[in-house]
Parts: structure tokens; C-alpha cells; sequence
């Protein structure tokens, strides 16, 4: 049944913001620095929570949410590495009436009641890679990354026995991409951290830490003592040949020429055959060789996985199911709060250490105070904690106890900031309590200069986070503006930070001071003001000043800013401390040149949908973003039928054989440069 009656927009419009701070958080954690902090399937949760809400309020979905996109970008440590097809992530079940409902959808897209032939297979607990042939040779190993670009591991894929460095037999594709996953099976797990320990190091927690870290290494011989192994699991690029017209036979073709394919991988004819299949593996689960977290579902015909397509961030063909999270139980000996970048108070359970889900857990996130109040958690209570993967776990429920619980300490929330003293504030609609300390906030002040700096903001090359920790933790800086104050002495004196990093740094900092309005907006942090709303406020009042003057009414007048954004762009300009800063900031010679505010309609690109594609010489593709916005056309991330023109940049993949299919205009960058300085 839909909560939309029961759910007021600005409540929505509230969670839906917490909910893509988290997920973009997680996103960043998990791709760029592999450090994941919450199971798969609690993140797999929360963004359901937040397609939910975007799918009552329309209004709310914007093109940074973390619906819209698949993620976050790929490491540094390796060569960039652009997939030719995208390596999209999946749909999730949560249960077996999800699972009916999926094969629901697929039959009224279909237009047809029959049952459906799936392929069921186990879903390994390991890394994503995609392995490049030409001519049966191996000749490229890459990490999934963003899923549209990941990094190259050549060297480190070739150690993996189980990886053929050349195909058998005949029949393959000149150019074929096979992708897999690569896994450590549990006793190579325990063998090398059973070495580990003899040599007094620190073991892996997980297997699939293990397998992340293993492929992670520069140096491809330490990888090569690792028992590594790849499963394959699906095509992705492809180059002549003939193929098989269904996935399981194109997997028993990838057996034939030399690939590990999964042995209970089935083929089974209608949804409850893919829910006994389910059940069969949870009791096979503990006994198996490998880790496993859940079961993926694929519609076998390539015929019809072509026509039920993809959405955003998946494909319409397939879901996976993933077994429910790892519960242990403990003891609850206090709790502690948290303050994050836009001031929401986390409490945070410290627990009695416990060993669940493959790793000691001792703390355990609350959410927030009504998550307390469900639970009727105490000081004391033995809880059951919940954990799938990897994880930051959470308190389940609270079990029976033989002791007078009334005896035990009640949790109590603070009533000001516990970093800064200020005010917390929590509004009817919200279940999260916030400081209103803001800029000035030492809890909030790290997250909000490495936001300021980030790529969609001032852009400020090589101030990573860890530089910004140090300089704050220095007390170097203490805002945003103290940024530009800083000398090329201070910054070398900074751990692992040159003479001439530190030079290259000042000036990128010195660059930046060139900026405009819809970036700085969005540097400012202002809650709810995305890069998209930033453009938005910017384009309509055209100033800083006429923006900081404007008033509810004012603001509801842009186009998609509703109530909620209009109040929290009103509080941030009534503070008395924001408006030093950004005081600080022109003082500093930050600059940002008003915009004479244009009539869209008479723009030269107003009305046409264009998309961007491959690698562009002369700028960023977000640059070339920025450049047709300001024409006034509207730039997606994905080729359809509505498309207008699409700018093909150096390898150029899916999208251009798309439009071409499509019969869209394409465009190379030369005559992207020619038709930007004929309409500048």
C-alpha cells in the first residue's frame, strides 16, 4: 500500500536528502577508497528507501541522487580504464513476493502471461572485473569501478590460475570481454592468514577484503601468492563471431574455451522455480567452498533481455536476491554521539565485543533518536546485533531479560551541539536532530571544506581529505576561507607533502579563487542545494546578493525549488557567521561574476536534449556539460529516441553505436568546439 497519504512532501523532501548524504557517502567509501562501512544490504536497503520516496514525489529526484547513477568514481592507483559497456550493478528482492513482482513486471513489458525461463546462479561474495580477448589472447584485466571506467590490473588478473591467458578450442569472438568475479575460496582464506598470523601481521577479516586487497597490490607478485580465483558470469563487449542466443549456453561456451563457470548454475522455467532454488542454496550456503550473499536472477533469452532493456542504473532482465543479514548477540555498554558535514547528531552504540558476520563488532549505528525510541534500548540491554558483509552494524531489537531493566540508565540525547554548544534543532517532520552551529562547527568543519574543495565545487587539485584533516587538525585552518591564506612553508611542513606538492597546491588554490555562482553556491553546502538547484538559484537571480535579499516567496518562484529548499536556503544566509565567511571569502579575492539572467527560450540549444560521450582533449566532459547547460539544452548521461545530437569524444563505446542505431546526430569534439564558439 503507498504511504503517500500518510506522508507529507516535506518530510519526504527531509529523508530523501539524509538518504543521498548517506548514499553518497557509502558510494565514495566503497568505490574510491574500498573501504566499505555498511553491508551491501543495508545500503541495498536505503537506496530502496530513497527509490521509494523519489517514486511518490517525482519532484524529488534530481541528477546527482544515487538512484541516477551507479555510483562513484575508481581509484588512482591504477590506469583509468574505460568500459565499452557500462558494468551496471542489479535490482534487488528482498523477499519471495519481490521476486513475483519482478517476473510480474517482465511479463506485462513483454505483453505476454507465460512463464519465463531464468538462469539462477549463486552470487559471489568477491570484486567485479572485466577480462578483454583479442584473437583468444588475454590483453587487459580491469576492476569495475564507477562501472563506467574502473582501473587496470593486467599484471595481477594474469597471475590468477584459473584466468586462461589463452583461450581453447575455436568458435570465440575476435574481440571478446568476459566478465567475472574474483573470490578467495574459504581455505586459501584461512591458509594465508594463518601465514599472516605465524608472521605476526594483521589477518584479513573477510574473504572478500582479502580478494579486494589482493588485487589492489602494485606489485603483481605478492598477488601471485594469493589463491585467488575468477567465476565467470556474463559477456560484456563483443567483435564478430557467432554467439549463443541464451546465458546459459553462452556460459557453457565460456566452459568450453577455458573459463570457471559456476556449477550450480540452473536453468529453471517460471518464478517459483527460482524461489526453491533459492531455498536449496541457503541450506547449501555453509557448506560451500566460497563465500556467497545471495542468489542473481537472469531472463535466459538475449532476445528478450534486448527488448525489456535497462533502467538507470541496471538492467530490467535481472535482480538478485540477497540472504538475510548475520545476527549475533551482545551487550549494550554505552552510547556515544556523532556529528556529521550538515550537523545531524548520530548516536552510536558501543558494544561488548562480538564476533558476527567473519569480524569483531564493537560499535553499532543507531540512526537516530525515534530508532531509540522504537527499540526501548537502555544502558545494559543485551542486544541482537545485525550484520551482512561488509558492514557498520546495527542493534536489531532487544532481547527478554531476567534482570529489573528499570534499574538500568535511559539513553538521553543532548540538548546543545556536543562539539560546539550550539543549538540543536529538530523540526515536526524530521527524525534527525542537527546543530545549527553550521560553518562554525569543528564536528562539521572538515566535512564542509572538503566539500567546498571538491570536484563540482571550487575544484581544487590535490587538497585531498587527508590533507584537509591535517590542516584542520593543525588548526591551520579553521574555515573554508582560511584556505587561501595558506603558504607554501605551512603546507610542506604537512606529512608526505613536498616542497613541490606544496607549491602545486597553492597554486591550485590560487586558481580556484576564479570561480562562478552556481559553484560556489554549491560549495557553500547549503542543505538541499545540489549542483542542479545551485544552477537553478544562480540563473534566476543572477547574483549572490539578490540571492542572499530573496525571501520564501521569492525562492518558491525558481523553477523546482520547493518549501523545504526555500527555508534551508533562508536560514543559511540569516546566520550571521555564514555571512563572514563569505565575507572572508571575497576579502580573500574568491571571485564570481554575476549572471545577467537569459531568456531560456531564446537560447540556442533551449528545447534539445544532448549526451556526451568517451574522452574529450580540451576539457572534462562536466566542462562540456557546463557549456551546452549554459546554451540552454539539457544534457543526460543515457542515448534515447528524445536525444538530439550526441558528442563522441577519443573511445567512444555503447552510446555511439546506440545513436547511430537510433539515428541521432553525432557530433566529433572538433565540431563540438566549432558549434560552442559559434554560439558563444
Amino acid at each position: 500500500m503507498s504511504d503517500k497519504p500518510n506522508l507529507a512532501f516535506n518530510q519526504a523532501a527531509t529523508e530523501a536528502g539524509a538518504l543521498r548524504e548517506q548514499l553518497n557517502k557509502h558510494n565514495y567509501l566503497y568505490y574510491s577508497l574500498d573501504d566499505p562501512q555498511i553491508a551491501d544490504a543495508e545500503y541495498d536497503q536505503l537506496l530502496r528507501r530513497l527509490e521509494n520516496l523519489e517514486d511518490l514525489y517525482p519532484a524529488l529526484k534530481s541528477a546527482d541522487s544515487p538512484t541516477q547513477r551507479v555510483g562513484s568514481a575508481p581509484l588512482s592507483v591504477f590506469e583509468s580504464v574505460e568500459h565499452k559497456v557500462p558494468m551496471l550493478s542489479l535490482a534487488n528482492a528482498f523477499d519471495d513476493d519481490e521476486l513475483r513482482d519482478f517476473e510480474r513486471r517482465l511479463q506485462a513489458r513483454l505483453d505476454d502471461d507465460n512463464s519465463i525461463t531464468f538462469v539462477c546462479e549463486p552470487k559471489l561474495d568477491g570484486v567485479a572485473v572485466s577480462l578483454l580477448y583479442r584473437d583468444g589472447v588475454l590483453v587487459q584485466g580491469a576492476t569495475r569501478g564507477d562501472g563506467f571506467s574502473g582501473e587496470n590490473i593486467t599484471a595481477n588478473v594474469r597471475t590468477i590460475a584459473s584466468i586462461p591467458l589463452k583461450l581453447q578450442g575455436q568458435g570465440f569472438p575476435p574481440v571478446l570481454e568476459v566478465r567475472g568475479e574474483i573470490y578467495l575460496p574459504r581455505a586459501g582464506f584461512d591458509a594465508i592468514n594463518t601465514e599472516a598470523l605465524a608472521k605476526d601481521e594483521k589477518p584479513f577479516v573477510n574473504p572478500r577484503n582479502a580478494a579486494a586487497g589482493s588485487l589492489r597490490q602494485l606489485d603483481s607478485r605478492i598477488t601471485a601468492t594469493r589463491p585467488l580465483e575468477m567465476c565467470a558470469y556474463s559477456l560484456g563487449q563483443t567483435e564478430g563471431g557467432t554467439l549463443p542466443d541464451t546465458h546459459l549456453a553462452t556460459m557453457l561456451k565460456l566452459k568450453e574455451w577455458g573459463f570457471l563457470t559456476n556449477s550450480l548454475m540452473e536453468s529453471v522455467v517460471g518464478i517459483e522455480a527460482c524461489v526453491d532454488y533459492y531455498e536449496r542454496l541457503a541450506e547449501l550456503r555453509p557448506n560451500l567452498a566460497y563465500d556467497i550473499d545471495g542468489i542473481v536472477y537472469k531472463v535466459d533469452s538475449f532476445r528478450l533481455q534486448e527488448i525489456l532493456g535497462f533502467v538507470a542504473r541496471a538492467p530490467r532482465w535481472a535482480i538478485a536476491r540477497k540472504f538475510p543479514a548475520e545476527e549475533a548477540s551482545t551487550r549494550l555498554l554505552d552510547v556515544e554521539f556523532q556529528v556529521g558535514r550538515t550537523g545531524a547528531i548520530t548516536p552510536v552504540a558501543r558494544l561488548e565485543p562480538v564476533f558476527v558476520g567473519g569480524v569483531t563488532v564493537s560499535n553499532a549505528t543507531l540512526h537516530n533518536e525515534d530508532e531509540i525510541k522504537r527499540l526501548g534500548l537502555r544502558i545494559g540491554d543485551q542486544v541482537v546485533v545485525r550484520r551482512a558483509g561488509d558492514v557498520i552494524p546495527q542493534i536489531a531489537r532487544v532481547l527478554p531479560s531476567e534482570i529489573d531493566r528499570d534499574g538500568l540508565k535511559s539513553i538521553v540525547f543532548p540538548t546543545t551541539c556536543p562539539v560546539c554548544g550550539s543549538a540543536l534543532q529538530r523540526s515536526d517532520e524530521q527524525a534527525v536532530l542537527r546543530c545549527t552551529g553550521g560553518l562554525v562547527c569543528a564536528a562539521q568543519r572538515k566535512e564542509a571544506i572538503k566539500h567546498f574543495a571538491s570536484r563540482k565545487a571550487l575544484d581544487i587539485d590535490g587538497l585531498g581529505d587527508k590533507i584537509i584533516d591535517q590542516l584542520v587538525d593543525a588548526k591551520l585552518i579553521h574555515t573554508i576561507a582560511d584556505l587561501f591564506s595558506l603558504r607554501i612553508e605551512q603546507l610542506a611542513g604537512l606529512e608526505r607533502m613536498a616542497s613541490k606538492s606544496a607549491t602545486n597546491l597553492v597554486g591550485a588554490i590560487a586558481a580556484a579563487r576564479q570561480t562562478t555562482l552556481p559553484r560556489l553556491l554549491y560549495a557553500l553546502g547549503i542543505r538541499e542545494v545540489g549542483e542542479t538547484t545551485a544552477k537553478l538559484l544562480a540563473n534566476h537571480f543572477g547574483s549572490l546578493e539578490k540571492l542572499q535579499d530573496a525571501d520564501a516567496e521569492a525562492l518558491l518562484a525558481v523553477p523546482d525549488v520547493g518549501p523545504v529548499v526555500a527555508d534551508f536556503v533562508t536560514q543559511f544566509f540569516s546566520n550571521p557567521h555564514h555571512l563572514a565567511i563569505i565575507a572572508s571569502l571575497r576579502e580573500a579575492g574568491v571571485q564570481w561574476p554575476d549572471i545577467q539572467p537569459a531568456d531560456e527560450q531564446a537560447l540556442p540549444l533551449a528545447g534539445q536534449v544532448w549526451v556526451l560521450t568517451g574522452t574529450l582533449s580540451t576539457m572534462s566532459r562536466g566542462q562540456g556539460k557546463e557549456q551546452l547547460e549554459t546554451l540552454g539544452a539539457k544534457v543526460t548521461g543515457s542515448v534515447s529516441a528524445k536525444t538530439t545530437c550526441l558528442v563522441a569524444g577519443k573511445s567512444a563505446g555503447s552510446k555511439l553505436e546506440k545513436a547511430r542505431s537510433l539515428g541521432v546526430s553525432v557530433i566529433d569534439e572538433a565540431e563540438f568546439l566549432a558549434l560552442l564558439e559559434s554560439d558563444a
